[in-house]
Parts: C-alpha cells; sequence; structure tokens
C-alpha cells in the first residue's frame, strides 16, 4: 500500500470521515505498525490538529483575531523543505 493513500485515509479517519474505499481500519494500522514516516505523519498531523482547534478557540467570536490567524497561517510553512509533501518516491514513501 502507498504511503499517500495511508495518508489520505488517516486524514479521513482523524476528520471523523469515512475510509477511502479499499482501506479498512485494520489495514491501515497495519501499515502504521511498520510504516515510521506514516506514523510520524500522523503525530505532527495530530499535534497541528490540536493546535488550530486551540488557536481557533481563542478567536471564536473575534472577526479581527480569526483574520489574523488566518492570514499567519497562510504565511507560515507547515512543512520543513525536507518533508514536503511533494518530495515522495515514485512508490509514495517520502524520500531522503
Amino acid at each position: 500500500m502507498l504511503c499517500s493513500h495511508i495518508r489520505t485515509a488517516l486524514s479521513a479517519r482523524l476528520d471523523e470521515e469515512e475510509l477511502p474505499p479499499g482501506i479498512t481500519a485494520r489495514r491501515l494500522d497495519d501499515h502504521l505498525a511498520g510504516c515510521r514516516d506514516c506514523r510520524q505523519w500522523e503525530a505532527r498531523t495530530r499535534a497541528l490538529t490540536a493546535g488550530l482547534d486551540r488557536a481557533m478557540a481563542h478567536t471564536e467570536g473575534d472577526a479581527a483575531a480569526a483574520d489574523a490567524l488566518l492570514a499567519r497561517l497562510k504565511s507560515a510553512s507547515v512543512w520543513p523543505a525536507s518533508e514536503s509533501p511533494g518530495a515522495l518516491d515514485p512508490g509514495g514513501r517520502r524520500t531522503g
């Protein structure tokens, strides 16, 4: 299974959405058990989601604060250059 497909499924699971066709929860967990890169990706994604949830809680009802948060997010680089989501080998695994 390509890591890119697993990460799509992880994103769906984190958002409490239905998993993509062909991927079961067991298959996802089996891949995570053997793939350090996907486990790290999941951990970073969970941390980012939690941080965004906390930030949004502080801006609720405050349009100016929400706009400032969005501006910071747009200008920030979420991925260090060496961890860019575009840095994948032909098999869908991160290079480096």
